[in-house]
């Protein structure tokens, strides 16, 4: 009887990882599930071993941790850091350490179109990829495209104020729910036959701020109208009501990329993965505004 092969998962405690982690479950037994994170005695880690996964410390910025977590793993799902500027140089050290201790493959969780993206945060997920190429070791590349969930941080003030601000002009989003991320990334952990491959993964039905606005509008009972900016414009926004400068950057540079289409992808590439529909834009958004409703309380920042 073959042995199930150990499949590690890193940054899982985190909300993608953690995700993944209930995918695998459904999937392979506990046992075979190893996961990485960086400190052990969380109660993140705790609740993963409640439920008889493995848990070893992996710490990106400390290699020291890394060699020796990734020991006997047949395959690895390296998550993507979210320490932005850090990223190539704590994702390089992942990699070595996997090539070190002999895992068979590493996927990793890129950005779509990760080759030819015009977004700032591209850098990077290019940079990694760039290793991945350099280490001999087989890969996939996972690159996703945006969670439908990232776009709840502007719901605060869009109900308040009646607008939602954007630099999109008309540009289409091909967002999906992160679920649908989680469970592609651990079905070609759990799978076979995913090496080499470059999945550009993304929502069935696309939208635009016009239309994420028209859904907010109709979960909450209140009008929400888009306002189309400048990018400047929208970076000067952001930070006025309080977002950190590099996230500022970050959400102008998105927007006016997803004007000129760097969102967009119609390949069916995640719902082939997964094997299902992925989750409607409108099911999300609407769930949220709902459940903060219910709650009694304006929708916070996710």
């Amino acid at each position: 009887m073959p042995t199930t092969p150990k499949l590690f998962v890193t940054g899982a405690a985190g909300q993608l990882g953690t995700l993944v982690i209930d995918a695998l479950l459904e999937m392979v037994p506990a046992r075979a599930i190893v996961a990485g994170v960086r400190d052990i005695a969380k109660e993140a880690a705790t609740r993963l071993r409640d439920r008889g996964v493995e848990v070893r410390i992996a710490d990106y910025s400390r290699p020291e941790t890394l060699t020796s977590a990734f020991a006997g793993v047949d395959r690895l799902l390296l998550i993507s850091g979210s320490e932005i500027g850090k990223r190539t140089v704590q994702h390089r050290n992942v990699i070595t350490a996997a090539k070190e201790a002999g895992v068979g493959l590493i996927a990793y969780t890129s950005i779509l179109h990760a080759d030819s993206s015009p977004l700032f945060l591209a850098d990077e997920h290019r940079q990694t990829e760039a290793a991945l190429a350099e280490a001999g070791v087989p890969f996939t590349l996972l690159r996703n495209g945006w969670y439908t969930e990232v776009f709840t941080w502007r719901l605060p003030a869009a109900l308040s104020q009646g607008v939602l601000i954007g630099a999109a002009a008309e540009g289409r989003i091909s967002a999906a729910a992160r679920a649908d991320y989680a469970l592609a990334a651990a079905t070609v952990l759990a799978g076979e036959e995913h090496a080499g491959r470059i999945y550009e993964l993304a929502g069935d039905a696309s939208f635009a701020l016009a239309q994420l606005a028209a859904v907010v509008s109709e979960a909450s009972g209140k009008p929400i109208v888009y306002q189309n900016m400048t990018p400047d414009e929208f970076r000067s926004a952001a930070a006025s009501a309080g977002v950190p400068e590099l996230f500022a950057r970050i959400l102008s540079d998105t927007d006016a990329g997803v004007a000129k289409g760097a969102l967009l992808d119609e390949g069916g590439d995640l719902a082939q993965l997964i094997g299902r529909p992925t989750t409607p834009f409108q099911a999300t958004i609407s769930g949220f505004v709902h459940d903060q409703q219910a709650a009694g309380q304006a929708p916070s920042h996710t």
